[in-house]
């Protein structure tokens, strides 16, 4: 009998970074750098990937503080793609996703596509700024945070 390996492609091996991350229990920093080299150097983030990110961030897992960032980053990735273009499908998939998250990481996410965005619909703009606010973890002392920053 034959043996042969059968060689993962790389956005699978991307997939199942990720995918461990989230069967590990906890993330941390070493997780994020060896996620981040298979993703954003490489093909542009694919949906199943950000699915599987967003269920990282589903869970109340340890996570360290890079991976605020390099969700965001990633998902903005995946959201804008290499055009920077926001379309209605995805766009309500995000919607979908940060109401599923109800955190302020989703809230993050949301914030900084509708920055990056050369143009999103109304709609988003509005559903934005209804997220904010609910009462989500972490939103709150986020807002308060900021606005305390911004008056000294």
């Amino acid at each position: 009998m034959s043996h042969y390996r059968v060689a993962m492609s790389t956005a699978d091996k991307r997939l199942a970074a990720i995918r461990a991350l989230r069967e590990r229990g906890a993330v941390w920093d070493c997780d994020i750098e060896l996620v981040r080299r298979g993703i954003l150097p490489g093909s542009p983030v694919t949906r199943e990937e950000a699915e599987a990110l967003f269920s990282v961030e589903l869970t109340d897992m340890e996570k360290c503080a890079s991976w605020l960032p390099f969700f965001v980053e990633t998902i903005t990735e995946y959201v804008l793609g290499e055009d920077r273009q926001l379309d209605e499908d995805t766009a309500n998939w995000l919607l979908h996703r940060v109401d599923e998250a109800a955190s302020l990481n989703g809230l993050a996410v949301l914030v900084n596509v509708l920055a990056e965005a050369p143009e999103a619909p109304s709609w988003l703009v509005f559903a934005a700024k209804a997220r904010a606010a609910r009462n989500w973890p972490g939103v709150a002392e986020a807002m308060a945070g900021g606005l305390a920053r911004s008056a000294a």
